[in-house]
């Protein structure tokens, strides 16, 4: 009998983390790389955060908070949802967690039993896979093509349910291709989940505020109110006020599900960060006019990124309509060779190629699609533009 659990044998190491990890790696061994791996705003967190953080502080806000959420932030939640969403929910309907992340997670492991399955769109966000897997869950993943925009049909939809069928998943703007779910084609997704009274939809929303081009953002318990007592809404305050190191997000859903949520939260975690929960608490009651400057700000950098790819040919970038990421196919530079003779036959040399030219990107493979790789689009625009210039060098001397 080994040491280590079984279920560590069916996960990996989160690979845009151990990518970020390799080119801080490679930065103290003096090598230049701009890192376009993690997912993390470059902005600062907003001045009325901070002070809310600064008056939280002066008013000892530092005890064990309630495992569900400070009341103030839960019944903040609640309003965001009335306000942005047109969702009504209760205080108790809420609950608050580390990330996210955790909250993903944990409604896995609360509800997940062994053979449950989980769909799954692909290209995914990397942790949704795992988090099934050990949940001794069995994902199903439904590969969505380029010429889909990304996104699950629903003839895809109703071919990948079996009695067996516990969760959907669902992510837009999604990670990593930015594609965003219309109204009518969450009403197509909706038409089918309603023959299937069984599946429940966790729908991931954290992306929710960087849309471009004027795009709608719509959430699926909002287009069809039937599916309201069996979806999780969740969402955080990482990405949209460029808060990620608090690690903190936020779901509503049916009263029974938070409250099991909560009860495995009680213990693992516990509460969240008392002043993590105030610093959102800032955030969620104060000014929103500053979010939409972001998103044009990562609008005009996916655009200038977009016009240099012109430029290296054998790199497709995908059109994002959301979040801060680009999805570039790269399959028709295998078979070409570098100076050094070595032959590119995978996205991972692609990968390393572009490595050795200082630029650290993500597999496409660690998010359920090849051959790709993601690459993010949060950081300045002379990083990016230097980046563009170092894939186009790489690119370019290759036989």
């Amino acid at each position: 009998m080994g040491f280590y659990s079984d279920r560590l044998g069916r996960i990996k190491l989160s690979p845009s983390t151990a990518a970020t990890m390799r080119a801080r790696e490679l930065r103290t061994q003096g090598r230049d790389i701009i890192a376009l791996t993690i997912g993390q705003p470059d902005f600062n967190t907003p001045e009325h955060v901070k002070q809310g953080v600064m008056e939280a502080l002066a008013r000892n806000e530092t005890k064990y908070p309630p495992i569900d959420g400070i009341p103030e932030l839960r019944e903040a939640v609640a309003r965001k949802f009335q306000r942005e969403n047109g969702l009504k929910y209760s205080a108790d309907q809420v609950m608050i967690g580390t990330g996210s992340k955790q909250i993903l997670f944990n409604a896995m492991l609360s509800t997940i039993g062994q053979g449950d399955e989980a769909i799954i769109p692909a290209p995914y966000w990397i942790s949704y896979l795992d988090m099934v897997l050990v949940s001794d869950g069995t994902p199903v993943e439904v590969p969505c093509s380029a010429e889909s925009g990304f996104k699950l049909t629903p003839a895809q939809l109703e071919a990948a349910i079996t009695p067996r069928t516990k969760w959907l998943f669902i992510n837009s703007p999604n990670n990593p291709t930015g594609a965003v779910y219309s109204r009518a084609e969450l009403r197509a997704l909706a038409d089918v989940l309603l023959k299937h009274p069984q599946v429940w939809v966790l729908t991931d929303d954290v992306y929710e505020h960087l849309r471009f081009d004027g795009i709608e953002f719509a959430t699926i318990a909002q287009v069809e109110p039937r599916l309201y007592d069996r979806t999780l809404t969740v969402n955080g305050v990482s990405k949209a006020y460029a808060m990620t190191g608090f690690r903190l997000g936020y779901a509503a859903g049916p009263k029974e599900l938070i409250k099991n949520i909560v009860k495995l939260q009680s213990q693992s975690t516990a509460g969240v960060s008392s002043i993590s929960q105030w610093a959102a608490v800032a955030a969620l009651n104060g000014p929103q006019e500053f979010i939409p400057g972001y998103a044009a700000e990562y609008q005009a950098r996916r655009d200038r990124v977009l016009d240099m790819f012109k430029d290296i040919p054998g790199l497709q970038p995908n059109y994002p309509e959301g979040a801060f990421y680009l999805f570039v196919r790269c399959g028709d530079l295998f078979g070409r060779k570098t100076p050094a003779g070595k032959v590119l036959e995978n996205e991972t040399d692609v990968v390393m190629h572009l490595m050795d030219h200082g630029v650290a990107v993500v597999l496409g493979a660690a998010y359920g699609m090849s051959p790709y790789f993601r690459m993010s689009i949060a950081t300045d625009m002379k990083n990016l533009e230097e980046a563009c210039r170092r894939m186009q060098r790489a690119v370019a001397e290759l036989k």
